[in-house]
């Protein structure tokens, strides 16, 4: 099954590109090549890139709070268990606590480092970072696999804060959806959202097999998909039959 997931908010939108980011790079850290170290190096200019706004940490840190606020509403609850809700608790205090004793905007003591700044302002220029522009850069990128590793570990550790925060927070808002079998016929589907109620996240699941693609459009009030396939003159055109896939909403 494919799942696609798509925001309500900016502020959701935003936790899902940094999470996709953070995937990355943690994806391309151990491997060995230094073009694949190239691209960690890029990933963590974009990570900053998106942190950069002046009100990302603070949304961070409401949310976590609001989120520790109601789990202490359930405390006594017979029907909670105790240890696993005090475990939750414990986790979304401590990332709060890392990243609000965090100074200034996440990645901001990067900004310090002269020899990465040079590679920032070069890298988004097609070629720009060839050996005869950076030398220094292409030396480093001839250093073993384990050094330049360590170097990125180490380049990492003002972003962890940010990434333990947002993988929390979109574990917690996915997990609060109940999955729902629905139908398109002949390939739209649309649903009137309930009254009441904010949803954050839609999460679709199809079948790959089925070689459909989901468009999704929404605000608070409805909801919109529409099934395409890619078509041979490398477009995509709207599918014509009835599909099933699952739905989630996450609130």
């Amino acid at each position: 099954m494919i799942l696609y997931d798509y925001p309500f908010n900016e502020r959701i939108r935003t936790y899902l590109r940094l999470e996709q980011l953070f995937r990355r790079m943690v994806e391309l850290v151990p491997r060995s090549h230094p073009l694949d170290h190239h691209y960690a190096i890029q990933t963590i200019f974009e990570i900053m890139d998106v942190a950069a706004r002046a009100d990302m940490k603070s949304d961070v840190l409401k949310d976590l709070d609001r989120h520790k606020q109601q789990l202490i509403g359930f405390r006594g609850n017979p029907m909670i268990a105790e240890q696993a809700l005090e475990e939750v608790i414990q986790k979304l205090d401590d990332c709060f606590t890392q990243l609000n004793e965090m100074t200034g905007k996440t990645g901001q003591a990067l900004t310090e480092n002269d020899w990465l700044m040079s590679i920032r302002s070069r890298i988004g220029i097609p070629g720009g970072t060839c050996e005869f522009d950076l030398p220094a850069y292409y030396h480093w990128q001839h250093r073993t696999p384990e050094e330049r590793r360590a170097d990125l570990h180490h380049w990492s550790v003002p972003l962890a804060p940010l990434a333990e925060s947002i993988v929390q927070l979109l574990k917690m808002l996915r997990e609060s959806g109940s999955a729902q079998k629905v139908v398109a016929p002949g390939g739209q589907f649309q649903l009137n959202l309930p009254q009441g109620r904010t949803f954050q996240l839609l999460r679709l699941r199809i079948d790959p097999s089925t070689g459909l693609i989901p468009e999704i459009s929404g605000n608070r009030l409805m909801l919109s998909v529409r099934l395409m396939r890619h078509g041979e003159d490398d477009r995509l055109h709207p599918a014509q039959e009835d599909a099933a896939f699952e739905l989630t909403l996450c609130a």
